[in-house]
């Protein structure tokens, strides 16, 4: 008689958690940022390079705690990401914080990255008049933020905003483009730190996308290279062969 032993088979692995998952110590926050929250700001920060300043006078930070209120000195937000221009690029050994009445300028653009425990605040559908005040109000009304930006990286889209008067208006184009500093914001389509996915990223007058720094590095090389292939090829031109130096 045949016996037939069942066939286990294991289950695939449960998938990681969210931050938005996880418990915190701090009640106030769902958890610890994911590494999107990282990479997108390094190439936000890495490729905004304003034709009209130069660089010891472009500052760009994300996480970093700003601080708006002198009169209310434990007021901050903490932005994703921020650039201010006119402002030293290094203080000290780094900037610890961002505190507005010492700097004296407010950025010229914030980017908020979209997450499910922020959306709402984000998008100014908070309530208003509450102290301290909400992102929104912060960004429109006390630091008077030029533009703003909110990409939500789950459909890659994003929204745009731009202070006129005194509130924000979303803004129709296709892409953000900051006249007074040469330069622009759109979607890239293409691989940093190893992942291959669409990327807000800063892009010059001619619409070409600002090289990072590996870009840079890679660059460099070729240019090495070519002008030593055309060394070489003068040298053999005179019946010198390049090996024999």
């Amino acid at each position: 008689m045949t016996t037939y032993k069942p066939v286990r088979t294991s289950s695939p692995p449960p998938p990681l958690p969210s931050m938005y998952e996880l418990p915190s110590e701090n009640p106030e926050e769902p958890g610890l940022p994911d590494e999107f929250h990282d990479w997108q700001p390094q190439l936000l920060s890495q490729t905004f390079q304003p034709a009209t300043y130069p660089a010891d006078q472009v500052f760009t930070a994300a996480d970093l705690n700003l601080y708006y209120d002198s009169l209310n000195t434990s007021y901050y937000k903490r932005p994703d990401w921020f650039a201010v221009v006119g402002v030293p690029r290094l203080v000290d050994a780094g900037r610890l914080s961002y505190v507005l009445w010492r700097e004296g300028r407010a950025p010229v653009v914030v980017i908020e990255l979209l997450s499910p425990g922020t959306l709402e605040e984000d998008q100014g559908q908070t309530l208003r008049g509450r102290q301290p005040p909400s992102k929104w109000e912060v960004y429109e009304s006390i630091l008077r933020v030029p533009y703003y930006v909110l990409f939500n990286r789950e459909g890659n889209t994003y929204r745009l905003f731009q202070l006129e008067g005194a509130e924000y208006q979303e803004m129709a184009e296709p892409r953000l483009w900051i006249e007074p500093l040469q330069i622009g914001l759109g979607l890239w389509q293409g691989s940093f730190a190893g992942v291959e996915r669409e990327w807000l990223r800063w892009y010059d007058v001619a619409g070409r996308w600002i090289p990072t720094e590996l870009e840079q590095e890679r660059q460099r090389a070729e240019q090495a290279e070519r002008r030593a292939a055309a060394l070489a090829e003068q040298l053999r031109a005179l019946g010198i062969e390049p090996e024999s130096l």
